[in-house]
């Protein structure tokens, strides 16, 4: 998964905000027309692209668009630590957290209302299979008792410096069906988990998902129209050959896209952007999607 691009009202409260609460950097920005583009992220990686678009509406409740984001982290020292540092900021709403079986997550929303996942996978062998499904549970996770015992005394307040990045992406959307048939079928996802009521869970290479979509908050939704919030999924392929297999498959669907043998972009059911792309994690392409 690629830089997940928000819509925002302020710009630099935004971005303090991330680079504060989430220990991220201001990579590069640019201009286009109204709108000032800037990312950030870790060590050279985009991790967001911030769009300043102050003219358009609060999404409204019950819409769809971004259930959250999510950033994985390598070990529990780090987790811990980014958790920590989140938790400090005085614009973090803490959301809570949870032990998924497959994960540790913990959960803050911040100051413009989008939610952000803080999580660790376990290792696979510890995840339960039953045949393609991955099994996924949500069990309450005490944070202070993550905290006292995996953060490093060390580093005290400080975030990590160690890179995260985007683990997944969870979508709301109006319909379970629609968007397994957009997200599975067309855009080539595999569904791990469906037995949650109202949720799909898919990924890529036997991951627990790289992609979810519920109707928790949303069921019925029609397309978003222009709003704060969510502006564009980021999806990355390893070669051409997939680029070319999706292209394919949008066709024989008559799904509209637009194509540059770089990149494909098309919305979702729901009007979100989504972007399917080759490998390239600098600032440069995050910039020009």
């Amino acid at each position: 998964m690629g830089a997940v691009t928000l819509r925002v009202a302020d710009l630099e409260m935004m971005s303090q905000y991330y680079s504060s609460a989430f220990s991220m950097e201001p990579l590069q920005e640019r201009t286009r027309g109204r709108e000032v583009h800037r990312v950030l992220g870790r060590a050279d990686t985009p991790l967001v692209r911030l769009i300043h678009t102050p003219d358009l509406p609060v999404a409204r409740p019950g819409e769809a668009g971004l259930f959250h984001t999510a950033l994985l982290f390598d070990d529990p020292g780090s987790l811990a630590s980014a958790v920590y540092r989140a938790a400090q900021h005085p614009r973090s709403r803490f959301a809570g957290s949870s032990d998924h079986h497959v994960s540790e997550a913990f959960y803050f929303t911040d100051p413009e209302g989008n939610d952000v996942e803080l999580y660790i996978d376990r290792d696979r062998s510890q995840w339960g299979r039953f045949g393609r499904a991955i099994w996924m549970t949500t069990e309450y996770l005490d944070p202070n008792d993550y905290l006292r015992r995996h953060l490093p005394l060390s580093e005290g307040d400080a975030a990590p410096a160690r890179a995260g990045r985007v683990g997944h992406v969870h979508l709301q959307v109006g319909d379970v069906d629609r968007a397994r048939a957009f997200y599975v079928d067309a855009l080539g996802f595999e569904t791990t988990q469906s037995d949650i009521p109202g949720a799909i869970f898919a990924s890529a290479g036997g991951y627990h998902h790289h992609v979810a979509m519920n109707t928790w908050r949303s069921a019925g939704a029609g397309p978003r129209a222009a709003s704060l919030g969510l502006g564009d999924v980021s999806i990355t392929v390893p070669t051409p050959t997939e680029l070319e297999a999706l292209v394919a498959r949008l066709r024989e669907k008559a799904i509209p896209f637009a194509a540059d043998g770089r990149a494909v972009t098309l919305t979702d059911p729901w009007n979100t952007s989504v972007t399917v792309a080759l490998p390239d994690d600098s600032v440069d392409e995050a910039l020009s999607r």
